[in-house]
């Protein structure tokens, strides 16, 4: 069984990491576009969670790096540098968005499911980073 499921991923490299590719695009670049069409209203939510620093400016960065890294991506363009930084900038938003530990007792477990939800993701995106995106992608080309 092992062997098989060995065969099955091997040959399905190219199809199957450009289908994670897919999803990870599918939620960070929408999300990138509404920050950078509205980085004021995204600067005022960093400013309401107590974000060090100009808001402004984290707000522009974040964007930045959500729509251009998970357009970078999806195209297979500079994979190993996009999953990096979408990587970091998951860990941080799971920090600054999601403090379970801080949280009132009603809300303590969808901001714990979240947190940890925003960590497995940046866990696959360091899978992304060591494996690169794949045959299919413009880093092989």
């Amino acid at each position: 069984m092992a062997q098989l499921v060995d065969t099955i991923a091997e040959r399905g490299n190219g199809p199957l990491l450009l289908l994670g590719r897919l999803t990870i695009a599918a939620l960070y670049l929408p999300s990138g576009f509404g920050k950078l069409t509205n980085a004021a209203g995204f600067a005022g939510y960093l400013a309401s969670l107590g974000a060090p620093g100009p808001v402004m400016l984290l707000a522009w960065l974040a964007g930045i790096v959500e729509f251009f890294g998970s357009l970078a991506i999806l195209l297979g363009f500079q994979t190993r540098l996009a999953a990096g930084a979408l990587c970091i900038f998951t860990v941080i938003a799971a920090f600054l968005g999601h403090p379970y530990w801080a949280a009132e007792a009603a809300a303590r477990m969808g901001q714990y499911y979240n947190f940890w939800k925003d960590i497995a993701i940046a866990g696959g995106l360091l899978f992304l980073f060591v494996h690169g995106a794949g045959r299919l992608s413009l880093d092989r080309r």
